[in-house]
């Protein structure tokens, strides 16, 4: 029989581990109770601030003072506090002696890492009181403490257990309000079972996700697992203090404190590696992992480093006023760097010209307009200043938001400049931009070495993106599809037999893919076929949302107005009655794409525009005109990312837009769960940059991002390939949906260790735990395959009566 290493022996193992080594943890085993940990707090109170207190203790009423101060509402607010004015975290104290008067103590200093100020203790089998008449005793595991405040909370089970059991063991305490008084200023959990080993970030019972819980990898995206490696690694001075000062980061919209993955932690490292060697790179981590917030770190870092002025942080203009820069600036908040938004060239220039050292946010747009300014006039005394200017670059989603071209005239102008680009679809010499000139084809070309990478395989297998499940669709059959390539040949004994079908699929001219019968069986597909894909069954609110990307603009007002005649019941497609049934509005659709006022179809796209946007505000009781084009897309966003708690009401929501290219780089929208693509297949970077509008974590139910496509299936499952190839590092297995078939074998085989165990339901013994415990374990797996195979469009309930031989009661 295995025998496992009891708890307290793990625990002590972890303690010798982190007390080991110079300048590290300080074991306090006089430390039991939570009264001793506040008086302990106030010893490092007045041994920090002697010169404050002028050889006058702090009484016990002002120490009540600190008490309450330090007694947080929430861990968000308590990561607040310990933002500090400049890094520095205080309290204040009015001094019961009136002419004193009020004085402001030093807690924590963010830049005292191993160093200044601060000082590293651990505690372990701390004493929790009863908080309720109800409630047990508590001992906690192991706390960190960092100037006497508990900031990394560690609980442990022993390998017969998951280290889920020690998560819920957290969640349990902290429905019970144990981490409370001192241990409200607790900013990170971790949990272990000695084998496998997660952190996350604190937060209430309600709001810690099981899903959030992360997996520590080194640089090279391995993993580290067993307690005593990730202590070494993420527990030991400096690291740890670093991990709830530097690597934190507060989302003032969700109220949220966020810790940083280790992929975001290792490219921080990296660019500041290689900015103190005055090199430039990129970075390259995979769509859906978290670059805004990456990038954000590296920008505000890099004015840690002396012999940098300014950073600029560069978005995309169509971007400014929406997701990256409000995710930028919510994150900017309560940090120690000013964070300046541009509003116009002019302001630009002011803050370029500034002393203060700031990250700067603007548009390449504003950029191009102020050198076009100075470059006229070179002599000027603001254009040699801004040439003189050591500036760095950061800039999210690289190869939208800056050019190789602008990026070559950005360089002639400000002579000193580093840069440091962001993408989750590098372009490699595989798919690199045709030649024009000298400029750069390839990312490495236009921004240097890769100083990071986290591609889709890894982000799948740490759980921070989902996997991809890719039907491909022919709106015609394979007889269909061999008539018209006769027809197209012109010899009647033509035989598209000698083709392949690929082949086949090349030789179709673009109209066949433009006739109504096409986009009549895509749009019953999308309504009728795609309620599992959409979440249909969860019920109103509760479904996901979708994206419909065309080929051209044209096409897509046609699907918009075959919608709308779908709608009425005046079209050849019905809307089911099982759909009408769970979502009786079902769908809400809008259109989104760029109006021009010089192109020749522009009069024409403007006029759908208008129609489209009557139809919008008729639905949600909004105002907006050509005019105002800018916040209907924003408004268009926002229905369909449904972040914000006023879009999680079904009267509030789309479910659908049709796009050409809109949307499908750098919009997030965790509920968005399927792309539907009528077009042929794009680039392998726009490829990928599409399909990852749909993998990010959501809920249970949502098991992958889902795409489907509808024209020309073999080419388009190849030109997949091809892309996740690229962009996998060779994993593309691991980032693919398992085939139906495959997906089928294994519920089967999931039915047959239930029969094996239970041949009758009927027959379970509830009180045999030697036949119960292992039944579970079988229940779960068979459970989770009849989720996974009901995503897919070859599954139908009737099939679990006969193929799969299961009666439902």
């Amino acid at each position: 029989m295995q025998k496992f290493v009891p708890e307290l022996e793990l625990e002590n193992n972890l303690i010798k581990q982190l007390t080991s080594g110079q300048s590290q943890w300080t074991y306090r085993d006089d430390l039991r109770t939570e009264e001793a940990l506040w008086q302990n707090l106030r010893e490092k109170l007045e041994q920090n601030n002697t010169a404050i207190l002028n050889g006058i203790s702090l009484t016990n009423q002002e120490f009540q003072q600190v008490k309450n101060q330090l007694t947080f509402s929430s861990f968000y607010k308590a990561a607040e506090w310990l933002a500090g004015e400049n890094g520095m975290a205080r309290v204040s104290v009015q001094r019961e002696d009136a002419t004193l008067g009020t004085i402001h103590l030093k807690v924590i200093n963010r830049q005292d890492i191993a160093g200044g100020i601060s000082s590293y203790e651990i505690v372990n089998q701390i004493s929790s009181e009863k908080r309720q008449h109800l409630d047990n005793h508590r001992r906690f595991d192991v706390t960190l403490l960092i100037n006497g405040l508990p900031m990394i909370h560690i609980e442990l089970k022993n390998r017969s257990h998951s280290y889920m059991s020690a998560f819920h063991q957290i969640k349990k305490y902290l429905a019970e309000g144990k981490f409370t008084g001192i241990y409200s200023s607790l900013q990170m959990f971790v949990v272990t079972n000695g084998t496998d080993t997660r952190y996350i970030a604190s937060a209430q019972d309600t709001k810690l996700k099981p899903q959030f819980l992360t997996r520590w990898v080194d640089e090279e995206n391995q993993g580290v697992d067993d307690y005593l490696a990730f202590a070494s690694e993420v527990l030991s001075i400096p690291q740890a203090h670093k991990m709830v000062t530097q690597y934190t980061v507060l989302d003032s919209d969700k109220k949220a404190l966020i810790l940083l993955r280790p992929y975001q932690i290792h490219a921080i490292e990296a660019v500041k590696k290689a900015s103190k060697k005055q090199q430039s790179g990129y970075v390259w981590h995979t769509t859906g992992s978290g670059k805004t917030l990456t990038s954000y770190k590296v920008a505000r870092n890099l004015l840690q480093i002396a012999s940098i002025d300014k950073t600029l942080f560069i978005v995309d203009r169509v971007d400014l006023d929406q997701q990256t820069t409000s995710s930028f600036l919510s994150y900017a908040d309560n940090d120690v760097v000013a964070i300046d938004e541009t509003e116009n060239v002019q302001d630009l220039l002011k803050k370029l010209l500034s002393p203060e050292r700031t990250v700067i946010v603007t548009t390449i747009q504003k950029l191009n307009f102020l050198m076009r300014r100075f470059e006229e006039n070179l002599a000027h005394k603001h254009s040699q200043k801004l040439r003189q200017l050591k500036l760095a670059f950061v800039v999210d989603e690289c190869h939208r938001a800056v050019s190789p071209a602008k990026k070559q005239e950005i360089d002639q102008f400000f002579v000193h400049s580093l840069w440091y680009g962001f993408t989750g679809t590098p372009i490699f010499v595989e798919n690199a931009r045709q030649a024009l000139g000298d400029l750069a084809r390839t990312t490495k070309q236009q921004y240097g070495e890769c100083l990071h990478e986290y591609t889709v395989k890894e982000a799948i297998y740490d759980k921070a993106v989902l996997g991809f499940q890719v039907e491909y669709k022919s709106t015609f059959s394979e007889e269909e599809l061999d008539d018209a390539i006769i027809k197209l040949s012109n010899q009647a004994d033509f035989n598209p037999d000698c083709l392949s079908l690929s082949e086949k699929e090349a030789r179709l001219p673009k109209t066949v893919y433009e006739e109504e019968a096409h986009m009549l069986e895509v749009l019953h597909s999308i309504i009728n076929q795609s309620g599992i894909k959409l979440g249909l069954r969860k019920g109103s609110g509760q479904s996901y949302s979708a994206i419909l990307t065309t080929s051209s603009i044209s096409q897509a007002q046609r699907y918009f107005d075959l919608i709308q005649q779908i709608k009425v019941g005046v079209s050849p497609v019905k809307i089911s009655e099982k759909v009408k049934r769970l979502i009786p509005d079902f769908p809400k659709v809008a259109i989104t794409y760029s109006i021009s006022e010089n192109e020749e179809a522009s009069s024409d796209n403007q006029e759908k525009m208008k129609q489209a946007m009557a139809r919008y505000n008729e639905e949600f009781d909004t105002n907006f005109s050509l005019e105002t084009i800018g916040a209907y897309n924003r408004d268009v966003n926002n229905r369909l990312a449904r972040k914000q708690e006023k879009y999680q009401n079904r009267f509030e929501q789309l479910d659908l837009v049709i796009v050409v290219d809109r949307l499908l780089t750098g919009f997030d929208a965790p509920s968005l769960s399927t792309l539907f693509i009528d077009r042929k297949p794009m680039q392998p970077h726009e490829l990928i940059q599409a399909f990852s509008r749909t993998n990010r974590l959501f809920d249970d139910s949502k098991k992958y991002g889902q795409v489907v496509t509808f024209q020309v299936p073999e080419t388009f499952e190849q030109k997949v390939k091809e892309a996740l190839v690229l962009y996998s590092n060779g994993g593309e297995n691991e980032v693919l949906a398992p085939e139906w078939s495959e997906a089928k074998d294994a519920f089967i085989q999931t039915i047959h260790q239930l029969r094996a165990l239970v041949p009758n339901p009927v027959d379970l013994d509830l009180q045999n735990e030697a036949i119960l415990k292992p039944f579970i374990k079988a229940f779960q797996q068979f459970d989770r395959a009849y989720s996974n195979i009901q995503v897919y469009s070859e599954f139908d309930e009737s099939m679990l009566g006969t193929t799969f031989l299961i009666v439902q009661e």
